[in-house]
């Protein structure tokens, strides 16, 4: 007789998949949980975006216009195109002495084709570019804001996960309608900052296909779009200077998000002496050591062509420009340069006075420590240092790429503007906080979120979370109970609940909480499914689809759901309806292991061993590292006779997973298939030692006795 193999799990299928609704940065409480699709969100903020500045469409060239347009003869058909690169921003030669050098030419070219299509100096036409442009980087922003918040991980076939939709359309809204673009939206000359923007937050998209493609058809094409993303850096640096400053910002991201540098973890390891820290991955990664040669390469080129370019060297101000770069104190420079600083934070957070020019005095000179503003700077770095520890350190891993990710975007492009590494010709100007304003948006959305975490639920609801988390029910319960006898709408408390009743099979009062709780609210959908798990339990099928059904009515896009709905069809024998939606269910969430075993393990029981191998094998190149889906597809091979590979597969999902009793007994059941006896024993033996009440592996292992016990005495 030749014993069988055993799936894992009683009755053949996974547990039913329980979500507690907890209202966290998922920002549902502002967004439904139907949030718009990616073309209609982005479509939204662009319009946002425009409306937002569409007064602007009809103003004049005003302040630095009548320069750098009016009085700028680069703009007319007369002067050649060539001097375009050999002026600055302004039209004077950059080898003149008085030259600004503000070498800007590809904005200098739009200003020049605007002319032209419009006939002369008709402000119009510049203006409706300005608000389009903004509008267009606003879109783009949907994507850079989802790089941002839901980072960079891709299924084997190139499917990005975690879009973050919520939390991108939030920070892509505020960024639309932040009032401190006034001065690049409404001012012609803006355009500069406008265009360096777009090909900026263009060159760090195009750094992220990198890691896209590196997955997907080599280092070639990765190479390709890191070398694209370095000339979309210069080519934003031609519309304004601080175009560059995307290289340092790529090489930040690839480092500490990428390369998942942990600098606490570095900190700990030299502080004890770890020897392991002589092996870190990061400093062995040659494909992280290539990209940042390019990016550095790149980088000085551009500095040294702009620098050849400049002639004479940098451009002189007068006091009147900058007057803290003329102190003669270090200490005064200092303090003043760091009060510019705060002043720039403090637009970003309370636009409530904008100025097109901050100089002539308007900011007055910090001369003594005992000057009240000073503590404007202490406010500054004391939030500047908290952040940085919370990125730099922070055990969770999401936490720390948000907010590194959110003061690189804060910092980085505001670095040329901070008089750091040479004097700049203004004290604050508007301008110059475009690109820097994605940082603040970042911040403030994850800081919405971790806000609306803490405040939005009720304390009973949040003890009574906490208890349950900790596996203390009885006291879980308590406290779920007073937070519906507080709030007798408390949905959420009553969802709660009701999964913790339904643990302890006290079945009719939690399918009672739960009816009540989509009675309350009819579109809580995590509050339909677990009801229909409730129903199901209670051998309630129709009931339970309905309620199924009712669940992804209102959240379409909703892979634990299909995931129970195909339990409840498994349960019923509808086995094509169960695979479809365990089908949906990886659709949806192509990581979602427990759809894809019962898939595995219904076709096995089935009998169709050909289709149950083809889904192991699709699922484990989605999730390669999972244990029981090696387990799964291994069962599957060993009953089609490819015992090396099932043998693998077993090997290593005992690895991973070494006390599971079952992963032993089906090994020892390959081997006995096999032939090979003595490893048989020895794996029946160890399944035995893990759990000795597993009835089916007592049977085999009976069996095998047996054997060898007939060939010993024919032997003898």
């Amino acid at each position: 007789m030749i014993p069988n193999q055993h799936n894992a799990g009683a009755g053949g299928h996974q547990p039913a998949v329980f979500r507690m609704a907890v209202l966290d940065t998922d920002l549902d409480h502002i967004f439904p949980s139907s949030v718009l699709p990616p073309f209609w969100a982005k479509l939204v903020v662009g319009l946002v975006a425009i409306v937002c500045f569409a007064r602007s469409y009809d103003g004049d060239f005003v302040f630095d216009d009548s320069e750098a347009i009016v009085n700028n003869k680069d703009l007319q058909a007369e002067t050649p195109l060539g001097d375009l690169w050999h002026h600055d921003f302004w039209g004077s030669r950059l080898s003149s002495n008085t030259s600004h050098k503000s070498y800007r030419p590809l904005t200098v070219l739009t200003f020049r084709i605007n002319y032209y299509l419009s006939g002369g100096f008709h402000p119009v036409g510049f203006h409706v570019v300005n608000i389009l442009l903004h509008g267009g980087i606003s879109v783009l922003m949907v994507d850079v804001f989802s790089v941002l918040f839901g980072g960079l991980q891709y299924t084997s076939k190139g499917r990005r996960l975690h879009l973050a939709p919520r939390a991108s359309l939030l920070a892509a809204l505020l960024f639309a309608v932040h009032p401190v673009h006034t001065e690049c939206v409404a001012g012609v000359v803006g355009r500069a900052d406008l265009l360096c923007a777009l090909f900026f937050l263009l060159s760090f998209l195009g750094y992220c296909k990198a890691f896209r493609e590196s997955n997907k058809e080599g280092t070639y094409s990765s190479t390709f779009w890191v070398l694209l993303s370095i000339f979309l850096g210069a080519v934003a640096m031609l519309c304004k200077e601080q175009g560059i400053t995307v290289l340092g910002l790529n090489a930040v991201f690839d480092i500490l998000v990428i390369g998942k540098f942990n600098v606490l973890e570095i900190v700990q390891k030299v502080l004890h002496k770890d020897k392991s820290l002589e092996s870190l991955s990061m400093l062995r990664n040659g494909g992280l050591l290539f990209r940042m040669t390019l990016l550095t390469s790149g980088g000085a080129g551009m500095l040294y062509v702009r620098w050849r370019i400049m002639g004479t060297g940098p451009p002189a101000f007068t006091e009147v420009d900058n007057p803290a770069s003329f102190a003669d104190s270090m200490l005064v420079r200092a303090i003043n340069y760091n009060y510019y600083y705060s002043l720039n934070a403090w637009l970003l957070l309370c636009p409530w006075w904008l100025c097109f020019d901050w100089s002539m005095g308007c900011i007055p000179l910090i001369k003594s420590v005992s000057d009240w503003r000073v503590i404007a700077l202490a406010a500054l770095w004391f939030c500047l240092i908290g952040l940085i520890c919370q990125a730099l350190c922070s055990e969770d891993g999401h936490k720390r790429r948000i907010l590194t990710l959110g003061l690189g975007f804060l910092v980085i492009p505001f670095l040329p503007a901070s008089n750091l590494f040479f004097r700049v010709g203004f004290v604050v100007a508007e301008r110059v906080l475009y690109l820097p304003s994605v940082g603040y948006c970042v911040l403030l959305t994850f800081g919405f979120g971790a806000l609306s975490k803490h405040t939005k639920k009720k304390v009973h609801y949040n003890i009574g979370k906490n208890l349950a988390d900790k596996g203390n029910q009885t006291a879980a319960i308590r406290y779920y109970r007073e937070a519906v006898r507080l709030n007798p709408k408390y949905v959420h408390a009553m969802n709660n609940l009701g999964n913790i009743l339904k643990e302890r099979n006290e079945l009719q009062e939690a399918e009672e909480l739960l009816s009540l709780a989509v009675r309350i609210q009819p579109d809580f959908a995590a509050a339909w499914m677990n009801l229909g798990i409730v129903q199901n339990s209670l051998k309630r099928f129709e009931a339970a689809e309905q309620s199924y059904r009712m669940a992804i009515k209102h959240r379409r896009k909703y892979p634990d759901c299909y995931y129970n709905l195909g339990r409840l069809y498994a349960d019923l024998n509808r086995h094509v309806d169960a695979l479809n939606a365990w089908r949906n269910a990886t659709v949806l969430k192509p990581e979602h292991s427990l759809a894809w075993n019962n898939m595995i393990i219904l076709l096995d029981n089935t009998g169709n061993l050909a289709q149950a191998e083809a889904v192991g094998r699709e699922a484990l190149e989605l999730i390669p590292n999972d244990h029981s889906l090696m387990f799964s597809l291994a069962n599957v091979l060993g009953k089609s006779q490819k015992y090396k590979e099932s043998e693998a597969l077993f090997l290593k999902a005992i690895k991973a997973n070494p006390n599971a009793a079952s992963y032993h007994g089906n090994l020892a059941v390959l081997y006995h298939r096999w032939g090979h006896l003595d490893l048989a024993k020895k794996h029946y033996e160890i399944s035995l030692q893990l759990d000795p009440t597993a009835s089916g592996t007592k049977e085999n292992y009976g069996l095998l006795r047996r054997k060898l016990e007939l060939m010993q005495k024919k032997d003898v």
